[in-house]
């Protein structure tokens, strides 16, 4: 994966830009923050959030983790069950 390139945003990103990466809307983006799944600060009166570049990438990169962990939990979930048949039985 690419890393998200520093001379386009600076140090920290809005929701906007966060969204713009993700390629999702605006309130998934908010959602991710408020939820504390995605690291972010408030800053100013309004409380604006704003949210490191790093924090963005590791958000990334524990979602790649995540979804390689499931697909093995998936992948692996029955394997200690035997064959179930579905013929008559004698």
């Amino acid at each position: 994966m690419h890393a998200i390139p520093a001379h386009r945003f600076g140090r920290f990103l809005t929701l906007a830009d966060v969204a713009d990466v993700l390629n999702v809307e605006l309130d998934v983006a908010r959602a991710l923050v408020e939820s504390n799944e995605l690291a972010a600060i408030r800053i100013g009166e309004a409380g604006e959030w704003r949210i490191e570049q790093q924090a963005l990438e590791d958000y990334i990169q524990d979602q790649y983790e995540l979804q390689r962990r499931t697909a093995m939990f998936e992948e692996h979930e029955f394997d200690d069950i035997g064959e179930i048949s579905t013929r008559d039985r004698p």
